[in-house]
């Protein structure tokens, strides 16, 4: 039994795609496809000849629109999968905290992490962590809209270094072409958390980023509410 792991990356919103998937069942799962790489995404599925399970968001994206249900539509037999905090009209599994799913001999467990947006939620897959954009490489997701907290984020980041220091973090974005860290590391280098930053001046950092929102939230956002399509389909 091995794990086909494959990291794939949409330029225009600096965002990572994760297709995993059993080598011997070939049950597989994709964790935050976007819209504009959905045929690259098929492509790659139908290349390697896997069936789609699971097609999990991190969250409710505010920078690019997903591809989840033309996913769907292509793969009929995969469940959409976000957490249970989220406030989505389309979802086959609504996950909670601690909960888990099995593709193939593998296993996937779903960790609450809010505090960028409210239903944030990050995914252990062995010795890997997916950790959308509550934790990013030397940094941290933004807590200024969509229900975000950095009181919250301080406690789920807290939450995710309780994993083992050799965890490998695979963020939604970078925005350095940085591709893989790891807990120990953003623990020791993160500039936002790491290096024993207490609950105060993290929250003081994250409220004194000055950043425009996403160009694309005004429409990102309620189409990733429907999962990308105003259709839903194959709904059991």
């Amino acid at each position: 039994m091995s794990l086909i792991f494959r990291p794939l990356f949409e330029k225009e919103s600096s965002t990572y795609t994760y297709l995993l998937a059993d080598s011997k069942t070939k049950e597989a799962i994709i964790i935050d496809a976007v819209s504009e790489t959905k045929q690259r995404d098929i492509g790659l599925i139908e290349e390697l000849g896997l069936t789609l399970k699971y097609i999990i968001e991190t969250h409710v994206h505010a920078d690019h629109i997903t591809s989840s249900c033309p996913l769907k539509e292509k793969f009929t037999q995969a469940q959409i999968v976000l957490g249970e905090a989220n406030a989505v009209a389309c979802a086959d599994v609504l996950i909670k905290d601690g909960e888990s799913l099995d593709f193939g001999e593998f296993n996937i467990k779903a960790m609450s992490t809010p505090g960028h947006t409210d239903g944030c939620m990050s995914f252990v897959v062995g010795d890997k962590v997916f950790t959308g954009d509550a934790l990013l490489i030397r940094s941290c997701g933004r807590c200024d809209f969509q229900g975000g907290s950095a009181d919250k984020l301080f406690n789920s980041i807290s939450k995710l270094f309780s994993l083992p220091d050799e965890t490998y973090v695979y963020p939604a974005h970078d925005y350095g072409g940085r591709t893989v860290s790891s807990i120990w590391e953003e623990k020791t280098f993160n500039e936002m958390i790491g290096g024993g930053v207490d609950k105060q001046e993290f929250v003081r950092r994250v409220n004194a980023m000055e950043l425009s929102l996403p160009a694309k939230i005004h429409v990102a956002v309620p189409s990733n509410q429907v999962c990308g399509s105003r259709i839903i389909t194959n709904k059991p």
